[in-house]
């Protein structure tokens, strides 16, 4: 089976030429979710095809839609599936968001091979070796922070990374690393962005006596908290609740949010438009 992503200009006869390309090798489709953004003419897709009695070779099949593609004026892109994405883990001290994304990857909700876990403190160590998981203890303290991310950088490019994850990673991140990896980092936030942003969000939130709560999972960029948004999660909040009781509420939002926005990433259900994100749910 074969995914296709694909974003071009909003034109007349697309969804037809795009089927037609693929009945014409007796390929089945097995999904085509679409969407078209009449504000700035844009059309967006995602297909699921059925390669099995395809009459060609797949990759003569991939390669000779280029023709088509670049009539559209589109951008696509190919993956085969079934598929894991090499992945790495960023941590700092909490633990309740690596412990889903290792829980869901164990039960096959997520297609990923995680290659290291890495941490600016040891609190997950224990949790990598039990995984049988590399860990990486890279201090980031002081003056050795911009080492530090030299470090992880190289530790992303010798992995043959496809995606990072910043699972409560307490760093901010240098523009050049944004840069580097675009598209390939995906941050949970504690708030329901934009609210609540910086430290101590839950005692932001209790002291203004929210009534919801909830987490964002972003796209990393060099704009902090500021990429584009995959996933977001609310819980209802009552006047008698803590800012305990609102950090465990929160928590659970991020593990919520951040477990599908992996999910929708993973399985490319995402496409990035500016600094919007299309999610094409399952």
């Amino acid at each position: 089976m074969l995914i296709l992503k694909l974003s071009c200009p909003d034109q007349h006869g697309i969804v037809a030429k795009i089927a037609n390309y693929i009945a014409s090798h007796n390929g089945n489709l097995l999904e085509f979710n679409q969407f078209t953004n009449t504000f700035d003419s844009k059309f967006f897709a995602r297909l699921e095809i059925d390669t099995a009695d395809i009459d060609v070779e797949i990759n003569s099949f991939i390669t000779g839609f280029n023709v088509l593609g670049e009539a559209l004026k589109a951008e696509w892109h190919f993956r085969h599936s079934p598929f894991k994405l090499r992945t790495v883990i960023l941590v700092t001290k909490t633990t309740h968001c690596l412990n889903e994304i290792l829980w869901r990857t164990s039960e096959s909700d997520l297609p990923l091979e995680i290659t290291s876990i890495i941490g600016n403190r040891d609190h997950c160590q224990a949790i990598a070796e039990k995984e049988g998981i590399p860990f990486h203890h890279i201090d980031m303290d002081g003056d050795q922070k911009n080492d530090g991310f030299q470090q992880i950088a190289q530790i992303l490019r010798d992995e043959e990374v496809q995606l990072g994850i910043l699972a409560r990673f307490m760093q901010i991140l240098p523009n050049w690393f944004c840069d580097e990896f675009s598209g390939k980092l995906i941050n949970i936030h504690h708030s329901f962005l934009p609210a609540f942003i910086g430290a101590n969000p839950y005692r932001q939130a209790y002291n203004r006596g929210v009534k919801l709560i909830g987490a964002t999972c972003h796209y990393v960029t060099a704009d902090l908290d500021a990429g584009p948004i995959i996933e977001q999660e609310v819980k209802r909040v009552l006047h008698s609740h803590s800012p305990q009781d609102l950090m465990r509420l929160g928590r659970d939002c991020e593990r919520s949010a951040l477990a599908r926005g992996i999910r929708y990433h993973a399985y490319d259900r995402t496409i990035i438009d500016g600094n919007r994100a299309i999610v094409f749910e399952d």
